[in-house]
């Protein structure tokens, strides 16, 4: 995706509507999604390749612009039938008035031809990430799982939906507590939220769940039981993107083969820096380790 922004000041209110009239003075570009999630990977110091679709358009130009710019493999399939993914966020006075998606689903051409690149790409990785928006461009997740996982890779999943069966075998998948009360229900406390994440964590055969819990920090779920990380204390810009790094520093960390239980809180504190700026961003090494 492209994450585009529009700045500008806002003086009065339009005669049309109850709206504010934004007078635009700044536009400003930046990668979203999984080009994020890329993005934050390289920006930790890691090698980063990235496989998509995206539109013959003018934001799929930009965005290819910025891949290479950070240094990040692009493997990023051009599909003149699709319009590139955009989220439009027109700022005022420091504030998110409103925000405009434009999105099309690829088609399966673009996406069988990525598929069958997928197993020279993860030969030169330790870590595999599937970013699922609902946009359509995971229709073959199961079998890239499946030849990940034979292939002896980590793969982490940042999920969508009401059905994680197709994320079956990953090695861990990261929901925030909105997405995991839409698998499991909502739960009446500690107990039954433990309950739940540990029987969807069996039934999917994962090694772990990671559970996202904003400023209540993350709690990952293994067969050893739980471990809760507290959020460390901070004001909070924007949150924008900040499930992107956090999976980005997991898979960091798993690929340079730090067991889960010592990743995820290296992840937490890159999730809690990272919201204490501005739309989306990346951290680098020293930013997180200093």
């Amino acid at each position: 995706m492209l994450d585009r922004y529009w700045f500008g000041a806002v003086d009065r209110i339009s005669p049309e509507a109850p709206v504010p009239v934004v007078r635009v003075t700044r536009e400003e570009v930046r990668l979203g999604g999984a080009a994020n999630v890329a993005m934050n990977i390289a920006k930790l110091g890691s090698s980063s390749s990235l496989m998509s679709v995206v539109g013959i358009d003018e934001a799929g130009d930009r965005l290819v612009e910025l891949v290479a710019s950070m240094g990040i493999q692009a493997l990023i399939e051009r599909d003149e039938s699709i319009q590139t993914i955009v989220k439009l966020r027109v700022i005022g006075r420091s504030q998110q008035l409103i925000r405009l998606d434009f999105d099309a689903p690829p088609q399966q051409g673009p996406l069988l031809r990525l598929l069958g690149m997928f197993d020279d790409v993860i030969a030169m990785h330790d870590a595999v990430v599937f970013s699922d928006y609902g946009k359509g461009g995971l229709s073959h997740v199961v079998s890239m799982i499946g030849k990940a996982r034979a292939a002896g890779k980590a793969v982490l999943v940042d999920p969508k939906g009401d059905d994680y069966s197709r994320y079956a075998g990953a090695t861990v998948v990261t929901p925030n507590l909105a997405e995991l009360a839409q698998v499991v229900g909502a739960w009446p406390n500690e107990a039954a939220l433990s309950e739940r994440a540990q029987n969807l964590r069996e039934r999917l055969g994962l090694q772990a769940l990671v559970l996202t819990r904003a400023d209540e920090g993350m709690t990952l779920f293994d067969a050893a039981g739980s471990l809760h990380v507290p959020a460390v204390a901070r004001e909070v810009y924007d949150v924008t993107g900040a499930g992107d790094t956090v999976i980005a520093a997991l898979a960091c960390m798993l690929g340079a083969g730090l067991p889960l239980r010592e990743a995820m809180p290296i992840a937490n504190r890159a999730g809690g820096l990272i919201v204490s700026r501005f739309g989306t961003a990346g951290l680098t090494y020293d930013e997180l380790f200093g």
